[in-house]
């Protein structure tokens, strides 16, 4: 197969979706790589360590999309202002596109829609299942380790206060106080790293294991009340809740929101719209001067104002709402990144025809197919926003 590896075009984005280890991999794999110039300078990877890895180094983004059979992105198509078309307006039907979509996500329903209409074979990697056989796939995972550790330090950084409990000859400034919500990787990662920072932390899941996990790293736990039949799904992950349970979980965060400094929301269903977790009435509960950040805004949110792709103050609240907090840090993320792919494409490709849609992971992470969107969590979300 020939892949078509493009730079990425979203503002800020620094990840590329191969490196020259995995283009040399993939060549070895008997697979022909086509790299658009310069994709990999934001990670320091250079086009000359492609070549040397086998890949043809390609001017033409246009080009190079007409001529793969396989396009591999980190961030869902978007609209190429240099070009004056949408990187899926440069894909042919058939053609094969690997990236995250967040294709839940109502900010990407038209990209979907659009992606269908054009007959594109897409699969979004944030729908890769959490079974032992795709954890070498798990882009998913491997980007939350990396946003649960960057987003916390960008957290820190817009505090107007020092984090640590800081010891001086006039007195003594306290701790800020950190509330994750969501402890799966990114959760975790992030209380872990408020940790390392010298914050108290706090943690809520609904989850009794995940509750678990972030106690073992000293955080005090926040009860939500949810039964465990209720909370825990397949694979010992977060189900949707009930309006009711979602009410009662709002409120039980409500008691402890104006005590925190740093709300970190990170709390993700597999392959559907991210809960709300935040109200806007919430938010103007919190102290003067405290943070939200909002890793799960790929996927709509978990505060119902976060600004999606952007960082904005309201009420008196800094709110996060950045969408690629992995390309901050461009190169752990990209080796991560480009090795996830790799072994996604060793079972996506078995053949040199098409798609293995008998797969489970495909069957999971396939979002539009012959000209349909297929993927459950996207048509639920499209039925209730309708």
């Amino acid at each position: 197969m020939v892949i078509g590896v493009p730079t990425e075009i979203m503002e800020g984005e620094r990840r590329v979706a191969a490196t020259p280890d995995s283009v040399r991999r993939l060549v070895g794999d008997g697979h022909q790589v086509l790299v658009q110039s310069g994709a990999g300078i934001g990670s320091f990877h250079v086009d000359e360590a492609y070549r040397e890895a086998g890949a043809t180094v390609m001017e033409d983004e246009v080009l190079l999309f007409q001529k793969a059979d396989v396009i591999i992105k980190v961030k869902e198509p978007l609209f190429n202002e240099t070009l004056g078309r949408h990187e899926a307006d440069l894909m042919r039907p058939d053609q094969i596109l690997i990236t995250f979509i967040h294709p839940a996500s109502p900010a990407n329903h038209d990209l979907v829609r659009k992606l269908a209409a054009n007959g594109i074979t897409a699969i979004t990697l944030d729908a890769v299942p959490r079974i032992t056989r795709a954890q070498r796939m798990d882009a998913l995972t491997s980007m939350s380790t990396c946003a649960g550790y960057k987003g916390m330090l960008l957290a820190a950084d817009s505090l107007t206060t020092f984090m640590p409990m800081i010891v001086t000859a006039v007195g003594m400034i306290q701790p800020v106080n950190v509330l994750v919500v969501g402890t799966g990787v990114g959760g975790l990662q992030a209380l872990a790293t408020a940790k390392r920072l010298g914050a108290v932390c706090h943690a809520a899941d609904i989850r009794p294991d995940a509750v678990e996990q972030a106690a073992s790293l000293g955080a005090k736990t926040v009860d939500l009340g949810i039964p465990v039949d209720e909370a825990v799904g397949e694979g010992g992950y977060a189900r949707k809740l009930s309006k009711e349970r979602l009410r009662e979980e709002r409120e039980r965060l409500a008691e402890v929101l104006p005590k925190m400094d740093i709300v970190f929301l990170s709390a993700l269903i597999p392959g559907k719209k991210a809960p709300i977790l935040l109200t806007e009435d919430m938010v103007k509960m919190m102290k003067p001067g405290s943070v939200i950040v909002d890793i799960s805004i790929d996927q709509g949110g978990n505060c119902a104002i976060t600004p999606p792709g952007h960082t904005e103050k309201k009420h008196d609240v800094t709110i996060i709402g950045i969408k690629n907090i992995p390309g901050l840090i461009p190169q752990s993320s990209t080796w991560l990144f480009s090795q996830n792919v790799y072994n996604l494409l060793k079972i996506v490709l078995p053949t040199a025809d098409s798609v293995d849609v008998s797969d489970e992971i495909v069957q999971a992470a396939l979002t539009t197919y012959k000209g349909e969107i297929v993927h459950k969590g996207t048509l639920e979300a499209m039925s209730a926003d309708s």
